[in-house]
């Protein structure tokens, strides 16, 4: 869908922004673009849009040269988000969401029908629709530029660090919400950041760039984790790049364990171990400590902290931190509904990771 033919950008002063660079982009992934800052990555994205034009060399979509492009229609069709949203102050939220299609010659009602839409979508309350970009929070906002950027229905869509200014909590929410609609929509996402654990999490490929614009590797995650190209890459996913790769290693073949629980709102009698507090719905709340008093009926106030949840079949990154986070030394288990499945610990998660080591004949490090 995209593709990169020998791109070069120098300024006026000399400065070498993007070096020679040819990369493809598979139509229907996200492909990420990350490294340091001042390593082209951005300049890198926004000739696909012609916002910056290349020095020499050919920048492709479907197949089309973009310099064959008007850059008014050619940025219409390709969807772009940026960080903090960029949204228009004075327009309401369904107003902004509607700017495109309405550029594109729909009638207002019918933009706004779509933006109504798009906001369900990207899991925003219809309500919002008549607040103004002021009275959102950041996270609202960011879901907002995505809603935008999908208003026309686009093949391509940009996205310029578009969570790197919402705190963590929230970000990891957006990077969710991306997943769940690249699933639904099949786009061609090219995505920047800094941050290897976001590349890594949102991408099927993950191009690494350094200083001067230099492509220095263009991999899957987990082969990127497993075998850095040179020193810079090795240096710049990390140390701890082994636990990264966990996010790649299936964990069908743990078993959990049963393990004492009790029910939030019940009488409860002291004992000499960790009990799991559930609520009515079978799902977890938090740990009652060994030898603790419970006067009258458990509230969840009395409940330690339970760590980390595990989703069973999901990575074996998830289960250590959930054995490691967790008070009692037990990772809880879930399953799809949030419903205690049974508790693991972290000699159960690097057993298996052992087993995957002996079966693929390589370590995870």
């Amino acid at each position: 869908m995209i593709e990169f033919q020998a791109v070069r950008k120098q300024y006026d002063n000399g400065t070498v922004a993007v070096q020679e660079l040819s990369l493809s982009v598979e139509a229907g992934t996200i492909t990420v673009l990350v490294g340091p800052s001042g390593c082209g990555k951005t300049t890198l994205m926004r000739m696909v849009n012609r916002m910056i034009e290349p020095s020499s060399g050919t920048v492709l979509v479907g197949g089309e040269d973009v310099r064959r492009r008007d850059p008014a229609q050619l940025r219409r069709g390709i969807g772009y988000v940026i960080q903090q949203a960029g949204l228009f102050p004075h327009r309401n939220v369904l107003d902004n969401v509607a700017t495109v299609p309405v550029l594109d010659g729909r009638s207002k009602q019918e933009a706004r029908r779509r933006a109504s839409e798009l906001l369900e979508l990207v899991g925003l309350p219809q309500e919002l629709g008549n607040r103004y970009p002021a009275q959102l929070s950041g996270g609202q906002q960011q879901r907002v530029g995505v809603a935008r950027a999908l208003a026309a229905d686009p093949p391509v869509l940009l996205m310029d660090e578009p969570f790197s200014a919402v705190d963590p909590v929230v970000r990891e929410g957006l990077q969710d919400e991306l997943l769940r609609l690249q699933d639904e929509l099949d786009k061609t996402v090219l995505f920047v950041t800094h941050d290897i654990d976001e590349a890594v999490k949102l991408g099927e490929k993950v191009a690494v760039l350094r200083q001067g614009g230099y492509l220095v590797q263009y991999a899957a995650p987990d082969d990127l984790l497993a075998e850095p190209a040179d020193d810079f890459v090795t240096t710049f996913v990390g140390k701890d790049r082994g636990y990264r790769r966990l996010s790649f290693v299936d964990s069908h073949g743990l078993d959990p364990k049963p393990v004492a629980t009790v029910e939030v709102g019940a009488r409860v009698a002291p004992e000499q171990r960790w009990r799991l507090a559930l609520d009515g719905d079978g799902r977890p709340r938090g740990w009652l400590p060994p030898g603790s008093t419970v006067d009258g009926e458990l509230t969840e106030a009395q409940l330690v902290a339970g760590g980390s949840l595990h989703t069973r079949h999901t990575p074996l990154r998830g289960a250590l931190d959930a054995a490691l986070s967790a008070p009692s030394g037990l990772g809880v288990v879930v399953d799809g509904d949030g419903q205690y499945v049974g508790v693991i610990t972290a000699d159960h998660v690097l057993g298996l990771i052992e087993q995957h080591r002996r079966a693929d004949g390589e370590g995870l490090t």
